[in-house]
């Protein structure tokens, strides 16, 4: 199951470790402890390897696959394109199912909650393709911070990248860098300005990139990476 999900049933008393009524955030050792799922025993399975090591990747995501493990509405999902990996892994935060780039994906829980706390401002930059040619001065208003939702937007900075024309007009790509994960952030930032975003792509979370990965790709993090998200 999700994490989510997994979180859920604990909340409801349904997870036991050693015949005690497991709480989030509990560890366990799969060696020596009995964990237990509605009374039944969940089992540890050793494949070969460590299951026990954590695996960390990079996928290039495509439009059209939702981010999540598997979908009630038979979308294609990022699972799909991880099949090969060997582990189940699973996304760190998320990417809109018409936007793509770089989505992390992970087995470490530990590593996923601190990614994704409000309190960690992981900076994360993305290209935005908006069908209009923006000035230099419609760039500063456009990162002008404003209230959503009830919400004040953490400042976020904007910078032009290129102009570049199709037979649709004029259009203007930006570079977004964000500091927090609101859903669909950007998104709404274009709609409030009255501009129509025909592709966003994430390019980048702190420093870790895309290098060169083609879309519906991934990639193993190298040990510099994780322990660079690590030490964030």
């Amino acid at each position: 199951m999700s994490r989510r999900a997994a979180e859920a049933e604990i909340a409801k008393g349904n997870f036991t470790v050693n015949g005690i009524t497991a709480t989030v955030g509990d560890k366990v050792d799969p060696e020596c402890d009995v964990v237990m799922y509605n009374g039944k025993t969940v089992e540890y399975k050793n494949s070969g390897d460590d299951p026990r090591r954590s695996t960390y990747i990079v996928l290039n995501k495509p439009i059209g696959y939702v981010t999540t493990m598997s979908d009630e509405q038979g979308r294609k999902t990022v699972r799909d394109l991880l099949s090969d990996v060997g582990k189940r892994v699973y996304p760190v935060g998320r990417l809109d199912m018409y936007s793509d780039g770089l989505l992390i994906c992970t087995n470490d829980g530990d590593l996923t909650n601190k990614i994704t706390h409000p309190s960690h401002s992981i900076p994360k930059k993305y290209l935005a393709t908006l069908t209009s040619h923006l000035t230099d001065e419609n760039i500063r208003d456009l990162a002008v911070p404003f209230e959503l939702e009830g919400y004040m937007l953490r400042p976020f900075e904007v910078e032009l990248i290129e102009y570049t024309k199709t037979s649709a007009g004029d259009s203007t790509v930006v570079q977004f860098t964000l500091h927090e994960g609101r859903n669909r952030e950007i998104r709404n930032i274009c709609t409030h300005h009255g501009y129509k975003l025909t592709r966003l792509t994430r390019i980048s979370v702190g420093e870790i990139t895309l290098d060169g990965l083609a879309s519906g790709k991934w990639r193993h993090l190298t040990e510099e990476e994780i322990e660079y998200l690590k030490s964030i």
